[in-house]
């Protein structure tokens, strides 16, 4: 549906910039978006690459250990049913890591990880248990006390501190989390 809505989009600019005498403007754009998209996509697949690399290196120091270790009185009050198996726990903090440190994209791997493992231990398998739904609610709305990936997105688009957001992303991120966090919790006591 969304291919529709885009595809409608550029059309009906295309057909407009026609009976407007804009067409030189479209063709521009169009080749410094090719541009500008490209560039954008190098950056960030080396941040992912860099970030993946760095999170593989901790795994193997066990610093994940580590972390799952301080994390673990928060984690296993949101997530009770893996509290015991260690390399669910491991996986779910290394993506919780990820998202702190404000890797978005580079976090996705991770969450993905941490999902198959939830999944291999859910005893329904064509239905989201109740750690899995708190799972994609603490990755859609996670604290991110480095927001790494808008830093980069912002000096790419020319902002001249990148990084003077911190504040507003700590108190946005934050807030977004206890309400998904409590509403999560209210649907499951409720169904």
């Amino acid at each position: 549906m969304l291919n529709y809505i885009w595809g409608g989009i550029m059309v009906v600019s295309v057909v407009i910039s026609f009976f407007m005498g804009t067409t030189g403007a479209v063709s521009d754009a169009i080749i410094s978006g090719g541009k500008a998209s490209i560039d954008l996509l190098i950056t960030m697949l080396s941040m992912m690459c860099l970030w993946n690399g760095i999170m593989k290196i901790a795994e193997f120091g066990g610093i994940t250990s580590i972390l799952s270790r301080i994390f673990a009185p928060v984690l296993n009050k949101l997530f009770p049913n893996y509290k015991h198996d260690i390399e669910t726990s491991s996986a779910i903090c290394s993506n919780v890591t990820a998202n702190l440190l404000g890797l978005g994209n580079a976090a996705t791997p991770l969450g993905i990880e941490a999902m198959k493992r939830m999944q291999k231990a859910n005893p329904q398998k064509d239905t989201a248990n109740n750690s899995m739904i708190m799972f994609v609610v603490l990755n859609t709305a996670s604290i991110q006390l480095v927001p790494t990936t808008i830093a980069i997105l912002r000096d790419k688009a020319g902002a001249v501190s990148p990084m003077d957001i911190v504040p507003c992303v700590w108190i946005s991120s934050l807030f977004a989390l206890l309400v998904g966090i409590t509403i999560t919790r209210l649907l499951e006591k409720g169904g």
